[in-house]
């Protein structure tokens, strides 16, 4: 595979988007709007995947008119194989290809190891794994067809790269899966010049988290969520912090890199 030189591109030509079109799943609300929001900014075309798609439609429509960018929405669940594989093939069908794909749904969990359920534990796992994976090997897939390359964005979480607390092993254990797909599937699909990277966010305030900025340290710790006096920043994130590296990892400012996972964690886990 040759060399690419792009010494002489201006950084404002690296980060842009324009002319490639981008899927993100569970993008109606928090970190995936956030990240859609980011990619349209750039230029790219969005399709919006959400099993809300109502909330789906009107965030679609937001950024739209925010950006000018082309952005769209449709019906996805990612606990089902069928659906993912829907949404890949709507966004072929509006599109013509994807250039970007970013694996966001997933499922939170928060219960002790001994009152965890086959149950619970399975609907975590095919939700924030295996949907994360068949997002990324359908769209790969059609990457492959298309002969342009490609970008695959996993979300994972801090959750995925430490232990973080007693009532988190179904949540822990699909994380973990998404950063050791990650780093295989990097080496499965480079040949094809398609990157495949994660982002590993720590505590995440968004629409549905905000109210975590006001709870107590020792009350965090408590639910299993790493607090402020364990970010170095001294402050927990936001979904737009996460949103900015997705968007450095979706463009060509990141395109010597495969195969990584980037902690947004401002220090947790320095």
């Amino acid at each position: 595979m040759a060399v690419k030189d792009v010494s002489a591109n201006s950084v404002i030509d690296l980060i842009s988007l324009k002319g490639r079109n981008a899927v993100v799943t569970g993008a109606a609300w928090g970190l995936g709007r956030a990240t859609a929001f980011r990619l349209a900014e750039a230029g790219a075309s969005v399709l919006i995947g959400d099993i809300d798609t109502e909330k789906a439609a009107s965030t679609a429509a937001e950024i739209a008119e925010a950006t000018g960018s082309r952005v769209l929405s449709a019906y996805s669940d990612a606990g089902d194989s069928a659906s993912v594989i829907g949404l890949v093939d709507q966004a072929v069908k509006e599109f013509g290809n994807i250039d970007i794909w970013v694996n966001n749904a997933g499922l939170p969990s928060s219960v002790p190891l001994f009152d965890l359920s086959e149950e619970e534990f399975d609907k975590v796992i095919a939700i924030t794994l295996k949907g994360t994976f068949t997002g990324a090997r359908e769209a790969a897939r059609r990457m492959v067809d298309a002969g342009r390359g490609g970008t695959i964005v996993n979300v994972a979480s801090l959750a995925g790269l430490l232990g973080i607390s007693a009532r988190q092993a179904a949540y822990v254990g699909a994380k973990h899966g998404v950063v050791g797909l990650t780093r295989q599937m990097a080496i499965e699909l480079g040949e094809h010049d398609i990157r495949v990277m994660a982002v590993a966010p720590g505590v995440c305030l968004t629409e549905k988290t905000a109210f975590l900025a006001d709870m107590p340290a020792d009350q965090l710790k408590a639910i299993g969520i790493p607090g402020i006096d364990t970010s170095r920043l001294g402050r927990v994130g936001t979904a737009d912090d996460v949103a900015r590296v997705i968007l450095f990892c979706a463009s060509d400012m990141a395109m010597f890199m495969t195969g990584c996972t980037l902690p947004v964690d401002g220090g947790i886990t320095a």
